[in-house]
């Protein structure tokens, strides 16, 4: 699989991630041990997941897996802190909070490092100097090699990316963020991207497939082995089955029969060959399903298709996201 840097730094990272959202909870561990050693024997080293992920479960099952079935030098281990189970607080980005968080990631992971740690949301009622010093902490420390944030909109990324910049002190860059990009969710066009693309940080798209619509699954009926079938995860879905979604998937299928090749494949390649993006993050719940998304690295959509699909899919821009010249 082909490596990417990860934004302006020096690590390289495969330009598709295996996330771990469901392990621990959906995905059993002989399931997690499938998905793993069939994304490494294709090239795969990014392996996203975050304290919260199955109540820390996600992150104990990698650590289990981690040597008895891969050596840990060859995977690039992304957690995230920063979310909290409190519904007082959703998000508690206190010094002492993240690097309690990352201590207990690092244990669960049975590992002295994550390669790369990110802050899983902005947390308004911290000052956000105390927030990104835990990064700067974590990594002259050790415990982390490259730090990120996740889900921050366009003025919070900015803010934080410039502060680690032009800071005083010893600061560490931000090397990368992660939000959901998709044919069916493009709303990080319109800040989120240009904020990036400038301040050179990388971009991780989660829920590239459009959180499985984008497959075609759902276009006649809601499949029973489905996340939409799934009394926890259907809520998830339900944003994207709507006429709107529908017919950007339909322009999906027809690209892909055009390409004797599938919706997922289509899908992922768009999202994987766009500006700024660095590795599309797939949350497979078989190794068929992860082996079909990797089989997308042979795939390059031509330009005309690429074209059609950003059409079909256009977010609308207007004042102020776009060119003041062209108003």
């Amino acid at each position: 699989m082909e490596q990417r840097h990860l934004g302006r730094t020096g690590l390289r990272v495969s330009r598709i991630g295996l996330g771990t959202l469901t392990w621990g909870r959906d995905t059993d561990e002989n399931d997690a041990a499938d998905l793993l050693k069939v994304f490494w024997e294709a090239g795969g080293s990014l392996i996203d997941t975050a304290d919260v992920y199955g109540g820390g479960e996600a992150e104990y099952l990698l650590g289990r897996l981690i040597e008895r079935l891969v050596p840990r030098r060859d995977l690039v281990i992304a957690t995230k802190a920063g979310s909290v189970p409190d519904p007082d607080r959703r998000f508690d980005g206190s010094r002492g909070h993240l690097l309690s968080a990352l201590d207990a990631s690092l244990a669960r992971l049975g590992t002295d490092h994550v390669d790369l740690w990110q802050l899983h949301a902005f947390d308004l009622a911290t000052p956000l100097d105390e927030t990104l010093q835990a990064l700067d902490i974590a990594i002259s420390s050790g415990r982390a090699r490259y730090a990120g944030v996740s889900n921050f909109c366009g003025w919070q990324l900015a803010k934080a990316a410039t502060w680690q910049l032009a800071g005083t002190g010893v600061r560490s860059p931000l090397a990368s963020t992660q939000m959901e990009y998709s044919l069916l969710q493009r709303g990080i066009e319109r800040e989120v991207l240009p904020a990036a693309l400038d301040l050179g940080v990388g971009l991780l798209p989660s829920s590239p497939l459009g959180r499985g619509v984008l497959t075609g699954k759902y276009r006649h009926a809601t499949p029973a082995d489905s996340r939409g079938a799934s009394e926890h995860m259907a809520p998830f879905v339900a944003p994207y089955l709507d006429d709107a979604a529908s017919r950007i998937v339909d322009a999906v299928a027809t690209a892909a029969d055009g390409l004797a090749a599938t919706p997922l494949q289509v899908a992922l390649a768009w999202v994987r060959d766009r500006p700024g993006v660095v590795a599309p993050i797939v949350g497979a719940r078989t190794a068929q399903q992860l082996t079909a998304a990797l089989s997308v690295e042979s795939l390059s959509l031509p330009d005309e298709i690429c074209g059609a699909l950003d059409d079909v899919s256009a977010p609308v821009h207007h004042y102020p996201d776009q060119d003041w010249s062209t108003l």
